[in-house]
């Protein structure tokens, strides 16, 4: 899967592709509106990563010109101040927006939920923290002198948001968006999958050690499961 990354911050950019090709993405960069657009014709991304704020050509320019000619999924980036650009923007076509200063992390969940909401397969590489491997392609869960556990898609994604978070508490809300996207559920949900994803990882489900809820914060992951 490849992913065109518009910014003209190149910090943020370098950032943003360092990220996306750990997760297994092929990625390329576009510095301002017009280089965005020559290398999204070039080169036919599956997904693009948008700033509003470019030279040359504005992003919102850019977002209409892709939109009216493909159905390649856009996610906008933007400052808070930005709001009504945003509006227009998702009012032109674009599938996501995510706000400024933002998790690299964050941003990839939601690469992949933009691309799962459109059909695409993308299969990255295992992922191991904590302890354990992740295969996001066969959807299993390998923990050394354990029997493989197989996971269902929706536990799959949320034990990877932790595991690419670990070390950190990823609020309720965070976690809901990247697990079913922007339209989101409840909480309620949200605990009932914590919990089922807790039988087949805890050993004490009732008195989980691993997956660690935080009070009126969220959820981690331990540094170590044995």
């Amino acid at each position: 899967m490849k992913v065109l990354i518009v910014e003209d911050d190149l910090a943020l950019a370098g950032v943003l592709s360092y990220t996306l090709r750990q997760a297994g993405y092929e990625v390329s960069s576009a510095y301002d509106g017009q280089a965005a657009l020559d290398a999204w014709q070039a080169e036919s991304p599956d997904l693009v990563i948008l700033d509003l704020n470019l030279p040359k050509l504005d992003g919102l320019s850019v977002c209409q010109q892709i939109r009216s000619r493909s159905d390649t999924p856009i996610i906008i980036l933007s400052v808070r101040s930005d709001e009504d650009d945003v509006v227009r923007g998702l009012e032109l076509g674009a599938d996501d927006y995510i706000a400024k200063p933002f998790s690299p992390r964050e941003l990839l969940a939601r690469v992949q939920a933009a691309l799962r909401r459109l059909g695409s397969t993308v299969i990255p590489g295992p992922l191991t923290a904590a302890g354990i491997t992740l295969d996001r392609e066969r959807l299993e869960l390998h923990r050394p002198g354990f029997d493989p556990v197989q996971l269902s898609a929706l536990e799959c994604r949320l034990l990877e948001i932790l595991m690419l978070e670990s070390g950190h508490v990823v609020p309720a809300d965070a976690l809901i968006t990247a697990v079913w996207g922007p339209y989101g559920t409840d909480r309620t949900a949200l605990k009932q999958l914590v919990y089922r994803l807790r039988r087949k990882i805890e050993d004490d489900p009732s008195a989980p050690t691993f997956l660690e809820t935080v009070p009126g914060v969220g959820y981690t992951i331990a540094s170590d499961i044995s």
